[in-house]
């Protein structure tokens, strides 16, 4: 018998219970008895107010919308620069959908109201661009276009996701391997300046750099008032295919890539890229990836087909339905267009099991599935400064963009440092450009000829990492900041970008190297932001801002900008 001693198992310090985590244990009885009736109030309202907009010929609307535009110039020209601080939204902090608390307007700041910008402008289906104002939702939209077989090229999966949000910050979809983030199917934006001029931007007019600076930006450089964005043909169907991988991390991050990414290199090929695509890790060991191509009501209800109607509320969430293909096995089936776009709404991915845990049994879908999802403002509304921070410190919620081929690499360190599941995979080019934006490909990437990528695009992915650390779900200490900072060192270090609606940790000195903002300074000076919008680091910047800081930031830049506006010209 062998006398050596086998290794003691890792023990792990206990993480100390607080009193907001009794709080939270029970938050489940505020959003059932308060957050869903006034959440289904909420959209019910909006609906209404939708349906009657939608009757007003686009005449009529656009006739409002250029009123409304005028009332936004003339509340910009009241504004003393002297005594008023810096030029906000009115929407209140608990409205903006993200996980920062908008702590910036706490500090002193003059309110600008947009409330009356919701409104679809026009459908143009000879040019196939949709004309909306900036608080047009994703469900409002979705309503509107697939009944007439179109949709926006890009639509986020989530109903109350605004083109104002997802222009001015980030926004990806199933199909963004195909045509980019949100902001790169716009083709023109309306949008009042710091001095209340009225531009119209597109890629090849003089306004060509406020166009490229405006996506990330987070309303800094100017009020945007309405956006033209790019249509695509749909059919009435999505014919899905959920196909299972088993493997260690790098093996799944493979079989991912392979799902939508020949490799021979012909990306532009239709018949060998699926229109949708989107993958799930369900843990270190497997996951399963769904592609999708649009398909004809005859071809859905053809017999033998399998229909799956997702829209009733007491479907089953999405992602625990693709999961049943780890033991199943390869699958397809047909869903609705529109059901399909928001498959991940119902369930808020898989954030509605923290929000109620027993929200996916069927008793609860089938008594009270219709009154999902919950409002996200109307939860944060709800959440005291003590339970916000908390998630802050214990929970995750970001959104990675990293290289195609880095993929495996962002898995494994996700794994070792948060141990979070499921992941979100979902693939999207960054444009190489005329000018460098706030987010940019790597220099020279289309040299290696990777996959996935061609000249013109690199491909990217957005790992979507949305729920409880294993630290912190097995009681064990986490340090959410710390980790937060170190994903963001990591993100840098490998051409990575990190959604601004999401907690950030990054210094103004890191945010600058994960951002460009070589353009978006120009812009700032240009267009006479600085001064009248906050800078989009401070408005990213995680904690209270003080109107000093704020002020103090701003009079620091205009004086850099001084000498060289007094530079006489050559």
């Amino acid at each position: 018998m062998s006398d050596a001693k086998a290794p003691a198992a890792t023990v792990h310090p206990r993480r100390k219970i607080q009193l907001v985590d009794f709080l939270l244990s029970f938050r489940w009885i505020i959003v059932i008895f308060f957050v869903l009736p006034f959440s289904f109030l909420y959209y019910f309202s909006i609906y209404l107010g939708d349906l009657k907009s939608e009757k007003k010929s686009y005449k009529q609307r656009q006739m409002e919308h250029d009123e409304n535009v005028k009332e936004v110039v003339k509340r910009l020209g009241q504004r003393n620069a002297a005594k008023d601080g810096l030029v906000c939204t009115a929407r209140p902090p608990w409205v903006v959908v993200g996980m920062r608390n908008v702590d910036y307007k706490r500090a002193r700041h003059f309110e600008v109201d947009l409330s009356k910008f919701r409104n679809i402008l026009d459908i143009d289906t000879e040019r196939m661009v949709a004309k909306v104002e900036p608080l047009v939702n994703m469900g409002q939209m979705s309503r509107v276009t697939i009944p007439m077989n179109l949709s926006l090229a890009v639509l986020a999966e989530l109903d109350d996701l605004t083109v104002g949000g997802l222009i001015n910050g980030f926004g990806v979809e199933g199909s963004s391997h195909i045509f980019g983030l949100f902001s790169d199917t716009v083709v023109a934006l309306e949008v009042v300046l710091a001095d209340g001029k009225v531009v119209r931007a597109t890629k090849d007019n003089e306004y060509s750099d406020l166009f490229y600076a405006i996506p990330w930006s987070q309303g800094t450089l100017g009020l945007l008032v309405s956006a033209e964005i790019k249509l695509i043909p749909v059919d009435q169907y999505v014919k899905l295919t959920y196909k299972p991988v088993r493997g260690n991390l790098k093996e799944l991050a493979q079989a991912y890539a392979d799902s939508f990414a020949p490799k021979d290199g012909d990306q532009d090929n239709p018949s060998k890229v699926p229109e949708m695509v989107e993958g799930m890790i369900y843990g270190p060991t497997e996951g399963v990836m769904m592609t999708g191509m649009y398909a004809s009501k005859k071809e859905a209800k053809r017999r033998g087909n399998v229909i799956n109607n997702y829209g009733w509320w007491f479907k089953p969430w999405f992602y625990q339905h693709a999961q049943t293909a780890l033991k199943r096995g390869e699958f397809v089936e047909y869903i609705p267009t529109r059901d399909y776009y928001h498959r991940h709404t119902r369930s808020l991915y898989w954030e509605g099991k923290l929000i109620l845990p027993f929200g996916d049994q069927f008793w609860f879908r089938f008594l009270l599935g219709w009154l999902m999802p919950p409002k996200i403002a109307l939860l944060k509304a709800t959440q005291s400064e003590a339970i916000r921070n908390y998630y802050h410190d214990h929970h995750v919620i970001q959104d990675l963009l990293v290289p195609l081929y880095k993929v495996g690499d962002c898995l494994e360190w996700v794994h070792r440092e948060m141990e979070v599941y499921p992941i979100w995979l979902c693939p999207h080019r960054i444009y190489k450009l005329p000018v460098r934006p706030m987010i940019y490909p790597e220099p020279g990437f289309e040299k290696h000829r990777r996959q996935g990528d061609t000249e013109y695009a690199q491909m990217y992915t957005d790992v979507g990492v949305y729920y409880v650390p294993g630290a912190v779900l097995r009681g064990e200490p986490f340090d959410g900041s710390e980790k937060c900072r170190q994903l963001e060192l990591w993100l840098i270090e490998n051409h990575g970008f990190q959604a601004q609606y999401a907690v950030t940790e990054l210094t103004e000195k890191n945010f600058w190297r994960m951002f460009d903002n070589s353009l978006y300074e120009q812009c700032r000076r240009k267009y006479k932001a600085v001064g009248t919008f906050m800078s989009v680091y401070y408005k990213s910047k995680k904690g209270r801002k003080t109107e000093k800081e704020v002020q103090e930031a701003e009079q620091e830049k205009a004086e850099q900008e001084t000498p060289e506006a007094d530079e006489p010209a050559n």
